[in-house]
């Protein structure tokens, strides 16, 4: 079912792309054929949070902030195309689910999942978002990002207990995040779903920045037998897409430094 608000702004911005000098609100009110007052708060709205920008003579134009999330919307299909046939590599070798995700603001959003035939059930599907702290995936960026911005997401966590191996203790997942830079991957220990045990590889842009993370999830039994196999397979691949989208691996960071 669709929101009749949310189908508005769509209709707002796909407007706007076609009258690149702008609008004002009663000319975006009549192309669009909604009431005025209903499109003035709209149009406020969006203006306001940066969506959109107003001229001298009141006509509003797509804003800077719609740049911003149509590059990290280029970045992340980029990504995907180029990581598939990999993490495709990866699954036949791991014979485990195989993902991959992006940031978005303080979550995580799944954009491709690989499936084995002897797959387990898992809430995480494309498009699908989860929290940073208690998968293998959010951790991993948590663990390779830039210090600064982990900082400021730390500041945003709210921690919510999912499991019974879900930690909740911003210090301890400090020290665990230390541990996961010096294996070069994280672990996800059946912290977010019951059953499900995660490592995670970063994925580096041309910035030398995680832009993505690629993840091998089964079992908890399954996954350990095999552990250092799987990680070594997940390491050498998160490698070849990073190459592969033009990217590479900063210097690792000074011991102590975190």
């Amino acid at each position: 079912m669709s929101v009749k608000s949310a189908v508005r702004v769509m209709r707002i911005f796909e407007l706007l792309t076609t009258h690149p000098d702008g609008l004002t609100i009663k000319e975006i009110a009549r192309e669009l054929a909604l009431p005025q007052s209903s499109t003035f708060h709209l149009v406020v709205t969006l203006f306001e949070e940066g969506y959109l920008q107003q001229d001298a003579g009141k006509r509003y134009r797509l804003g800077a902030k719609l740049i911003q999330i149509g590059t990290a919307a280029m970045e992340s299909v980029d990504i995907s195309a180029q990581g598939v046939p990999y993490l495709k590599r990866l699954m036949d070798g791991v014979q485990e689910t195989v993902f991959m995700a992006v940031l978005s603001d303080d979550q995580l959003v799944y954009i491709a999942k690989i499936d084995n035939n002897r797959s387990i059930r898992t809430t995480a599907q494309p498009g699908s978002r989860k929290p940073l702290y208690c998968t293998g995936l959010g951790k991993a960026f948590l663990a390779f990002m830039p210090e600064n911005e982990r900082r400021k997401l730390f500041d945003r966590i709210e921690f919510v207990r999912f499991t019974k191996n879900t930690m909740t203790s911003r210090e301890q997942l400090e020290e665990q995040l230390k541990q996961f830079t010096e294996l070069g991957y994280a672990i996800d220990d059946e912290e977010n779903e019951e059953g499900l045990f995660c490592l995670a590889a970063p994925v580096y842009g041309s910035d030398g920045v995680i832009k993505a993370a690629i993840s091998t999830a089964g079992p908890k039994d399954r996954m350990l037998k095999r552990k250092d196999v799987i990680a070594g397979q997940l390491l050498e691949t998160a490698g070849k897409i990073t190459e592969a989208i033009g990217g590479y691996v900063q210097p690792p960071r000074i011991k102590g430094g975190f």
